[in-house]
């Protein structure tokens, strides 16, 4: 279950207005009370995400934590990532008012875990403190959340981070008492005149930029805030600076891998989108049916794909036979290679689909399934299927598209051994990557020829 709440700001107060409990849509776990803690992490830890800001620099009318990538908003990847730690404990969003409603519904839709929703400040800082404030102020509608020893802030844009980063900032905040994620400087940073002439250089291998994850002792980040001026609230951007000028506080600072960039631009979004495109690549399932003509061919595609993807898995069983399809669905993959046998393929594939639907697998990310039909030019033809009823075919995919289910028909020439083969099963190979790659709505119920 999902526990979300959503706040106003009054007179300096959080109140609390709407609390609700949402079904686990897509499945993701809940840490258990003995949960082992992660490499070290032996203290309770939470998290504040700041989600309010509008995006300006964005150029669209969406904040751009609300900009769909592969159907699925922004800020949902940055949450799958944060709930993938099940030693964070709870995770508070901060959002602005009038996105409450549709952030409950991403919520609810996409099965986040752990989420209490707060409703943000004018600017950032103010949204960070009032996030922070859902630890210590008592509500009634609020669902209950403990002060936790650390607490981690992360940009809602941030997605591609990952769990050993956020346990090492934790684990140097609990001994520093404030720690932080850098990068090296890309280029040098200059100061200007009031004239607009270039004034003086700075040294850039002393220099780093400042990154998130930040992590801090609960008390000393807040005690910060509490001393915060308004000047603070309103221009300051930077939480470690905080710590230290209040706190006395000095922050450990943690070198950060390369993908900690901020989606901040339009053109952010296509790079995000291809970075997840490719994640969604690793991993092929290839049912190639207990036939010899198409485990044959089953095993050709894994050799012609294997320079491409990382691992592919051959299954010489139908769907309805040994193969537990459970299993296979066990460890979440969003690519099938479905080999036709007979006429009864299209009965599997529909088998195949409707379990990775069931899983809740195609929630999340859009997966693609490719059926294979071989034509030897003889009249054995496993096609024949496809091609007889090609209204059935994309009737089927129709119906799967809004699932999240993209699906593909692949033609295959040639007889067993024969030179078309080889020729057509790399062609093959080829458009089956490009169609895990790409995963393009737009082409699915589509037969294609190799």
């Amino acid at each position: 279950m999902v526990k979300s709440a959503f706040a106003m700001e009054r007179n300096d107060n959080v109140l609390l207005s709407v609390t609700e409990q949402c079904d686990n849509v897509a499945g993701t776990a809940c840490p258990s009370e003995d949960a082992e803690h992660f490499e070290g992490v032996n203290f309770s830890v939470s998290a504040v995400l700041p989600a309010a800001g509008c995006g300006e620099r964005m150029g669209v009318p969406t904040p751009k934590q609300f900009c769909d990538i592969l159907t699925r908003p922004l800020i949902s990847y940055t949450m799958q990532a944060f709930e993938k730690a099940q030693w964070i404990k709870d995770i508070v969003v901060v959002v602005a008012r009038e996105n409450t409603d549709f952030m409950k519904s991403v919520v609810c839709k996409y099965g986040h875990q752990r989420i209490t929703l707060v409703e943000g400040g004018s600017t950032r800082h103010r949204s960070i403190f009032l996030g922070l404030k859902a630890f210590t102020e008592t509500q009634s509608c609020l669902p209950s959340l403990s002060k936790p020893k650390v607490v981690i802030i992360h940009d809602a844009v941030r997605p591609f981070v990952e769990e050993d980063l956020l346990s090492r900032v934790a684990i140097a905040a609990h001994k520093s008492g404030a720690a932080g994620a850098i990068r090296p400087l890309v280029s040098t940073v200059i100061a200007a005149s009031l004239s607009g002439f270039l004034d003086h250089s700075l040294e850039r291998a002393r220099y780093r930029a400042s990154e998130m994850p930040q992590a801090f002792l609960f008390d000393i980040i807040y005690e910060a805030y509490l001393c915060c001026s308004d000047s603070d609230f309103e221009y300051g951007t930077e939480c470690l600076h905080l710590a230290q000028q209040y706190c006395n506080s000095s922050a450990k600072l943690i070198e950060g891998p390369s993908d900690l960039w901020k989606v901040t631009y339009k053109r952010d979004l296509y790079a995000a989108e291809s970075l997840f495109k490719e994640m969604l690549t690793e991993q092929v399932w290839i049912f190639a049916g207990t036939g010899h003509h198409t485990s044959y061919l089953g095993n050709l595609l894994q050799d012609a794909m294997q320079a491409t993807v990382k691992t592919i898995k051959v299954v010489s069983t139908g769907i309805h036979g040994n193969l537990c399809l459970k299993d296979v669905l066990s460890v979440p993959c969003y690519n099938f290679v479905c080999i036709a046998t007979n006429s009864s393929s299209m009965q599997e594939v529909k088998w195949l689909t409707m379990s990775v639907v069931t899983a809740n697998i195609s929630t999340l990310y859009p997966v693609v399934v490719v059926t294979v039909h071989l034509d030897d030019n003889l009249g054995r033809t496993a096609g024949a299927n496809i091609k007889e009823d090609p209204g059935g075919f994309r009737h089927l995919a129709k119906e799967l598209k809004p699932k999240n289910v993209l699906l593909y028909g692949l033609l295959i020439q040639g007889l067993k051994g024969s030179a078309q083969m080889q020729e057509s099963v790399a062609e093959a190979s080829v458009i089956i990557n490009a169609l895990i790659k790409e995963r393009s709505p737009a082409l699915t119920g589509q037969l294609l020829v190799a």
